[in-house]
């Protein structure tokens, strides 16, 4: 499953998800991971979360960030959520950020749920993006 969390720059679209991950530790029988760039959320996330900044790995564009993601699961079969924040700064910017959900969405089943925050407005959103809001 896939959840979008939509929002212009300093709507709260990463203090939200802070809030679910550090929620989510306490009763998580599987590995929770947080996927960003620039590691921002070293101080804010439990510790007990796997912290992961893209720029270590040099991930430019959907296409390679695809690759990651999968490396990440096919490395650990019991991650149960994986939080990318910043999709569109990772990406490159909207083109592109369809097909990547429509991919992750077929590997990950329903084993692994992925929250994603994307800056911008839901209503800005291409169709095909906006059917994985979390609203």
């Amino acid at each position: 499953m896939i959840k979008l969390i939509f929002g212009h720059k300093g709507s709260g679209k990463t203090k939200s998800m802070i809030e679910m991950i550090n929620e989510k530790v306490s009763e998580a029988k599987g590995q929770l991971i947080c996927v960003e760039k620039n590691m921002k959320l070293t101080y804010t996330i439990n510790h007990a979360v796997r912290l992961i900044d893209v720029d270590d790995y040099a991930i430019r564009g959907y296409d390679a960030f695809f690759g990651f993601y999968c490396g990440l699961l096919a490395s650990n079969y019991d991650i149960e959520a994986v939080y990318i924040d910043g999709i569109l700064k990772i990406g490159g910017g909207v083109e592109g950020l369809s097909d990547l959900l429509f991919k992750i969405n077929e590997i990950n089943g329903d084993t692994v749920d992925t929250i994603i925050t994307v800056s911008m407005d839901e209503e800005d959103a291409p169709e095909d993006v906006r059917k994985y809001s979390a609203k």
